[in-house]
C-alpha cells in the first residue's frame, strides 16, 4: 500500500459509473430558482453524480451559510477559504425556495463555519423553523457539521426538531485523519449518539468507499454506528473531484455494495442506500417514514 492516499496512481473509471448530466425543463426550473434566490446547492458545489436524476424530479439539497468552507477535507470539492459574513435573510430565502419547488421533503446541508462562535448553529435553527413556518407540510432532513464538539451548539439543531438529522463519518476510523483533516472519528460518533439521546427521531450517516478501507473495517464501523442507534446508512463510491484531491484506491463493484447493504440491514439499520452513485441525500424522502 502507498504511504498516502493522495499518491495513489489514477485508475480507469468503470462502465457502471457513467453519469447522466442534468437536462430538461424541470432541471432548468430548479437551476432558475436556485439562481434567482441567491442559494447554494451541494448538488453543484459537490459535483454530485445524481444531480440529473434529482433535479429532474425538482428536488435539490440546499446548502446554507455560504459556499466557502473553513475546512480542507481531502475528498471534498467545496471551496476552502475565508467565508463571507452570515446573511440573516438566508433562512427566509431558503423557506421561500422550498415553497416554490413544492418540496414535500427538504434536505439542508452547510459548509463548516469554524470561524463562527456558534458554528452557524443559530442559522441552522432559524432555517429549520422558517421552512416549517412557510411549508408546514414539508418534512426536513439536515446534514450537519460536528460544530467542533461544542455540544451547546448542537443543541440548537436538536431543539429545532427536524425529522432526520444526518452527520457523515465519510470513512473508516483508520483513514479518517487523512480524509477529514480537521474532524475526528470519535467526535462524529458522539454527534450521532448525542442526537439520538437528545430526542432526534432518525439519525443518519454516510460513508464513501474506494479509499482503501477493508470490508472488515466497514463492518466494524457499522457496529459502532448501531451501538449509538444510528438508523440510516448511505454507502457510495468516492470519486476524485480534481487531481489535487485524494486519489481513488478502488472502484468498488455494485455486487459488493449489494453485499454490504444486506450486512447492514441484518445489523438493524432501518434504511440502507448502497451503490456506486449513492450520496448522502439520495432518495432521502424515503427515510422519513416508518418501514411498513
Amino acid at each position: 500500500m502507498t504511504k498516502t492516499l493522495k499518491k495513489q496512481s489514477r485508475i480507469s473509471k468503470p462502465e457502471w459509473l457513467k453519469i447522466k448530466l442534468p437536462s430538461g425543463k424541470q432541471s432548468s426550473e430548479v437551476l432558475k430558482n436556485v439562481n434567482e434566490h441567491n442559494l447554494h446547492t451541494i448538488c453543484q458545489s459537490g459535483n454530485c453524480p445524481n444531480q440529473g436524476e434529482c433535479w429532474g424530479e425538482k428536488t435539490a439539497t440546499l446548502m446554507i451559510l455560504g459556499n466557502v468552507c473553513t475546512r480542507s477535507c481531502q475528498f471534498c470539492n467545496v471551496e476552502t477559504g475565508k467565508p463571507e459574513a452570515v446573511d440573516i435573510m438566508e433562512p427566509l430565502r431558503v423557506a421561500e425556495s422550498v415553497a416554490l419547488m413544492g418540496l414535500k421533503h427538504a434536505v439542508i446541508t452547510s459548509v463548516d463555519r469554524d470561524d463562527l462562535k456558534d458554528g452557524g448553529a443559530k442559522v441552522w435553527a432559524a432555517t429549520i423553523r422558517m421552512i416549517r413556518k412557510h411549508n408546514p407540510e414539508t418534512t426536513i432532513e439536515t446534514l450537519i457539521p460536528d460544530f467542533q464538539g461544542k455540544w451547546e451548539n448542537l443543541q440548537y439543531v436538536i431543539d429545532a426538531a427536524p425529522e432526520v438529522v444526518s452527520h457523515n463519518l465519510e470513512t473508516v476510523e483508520r483513514l479518517s485523519r487523512e480524509v477529514r483533516i480537521q474532524a475526528k472519528f470519535d467526535r462524529s460518533i458522539e454527534v450521532l449518539d448525542r442526537l439520538k439521546k437528545g430526542g432526534v427521531k432518525r439519525t443518519k450517516t454516510g460513508i464513501m468507499l474506494g479509499l482503501g478501507e477493508t470490508e472488515a473495517e466497514l463492518i466494524d464501523t457499522f457496529k459502532q454506528l448501531r451501538a449509538v442507534d444510528c438508523d440510516i446508512l448511505t454507502l457510495g463510491q468516492y470519486l476524485q473531484p480534481t487531481k489535487k484531491h485524494l486519489a481513488v484506491k478502488e472502484y468498488v463493484h455494485p455486487d459488493q455494495f449489494a453485499k454490504l447493504k444486506e450486512i447492514a440491514l441484518e445489523m438493524g439499520f432501518k434504511y440502507v442506500e448502497s451503490g456506486p452513485l449513492v450520496r448522502s441525500s439520495y432518495r432521502a424522502e424515503k427515510h422519513v417514514f416508518p418501514i411498513k
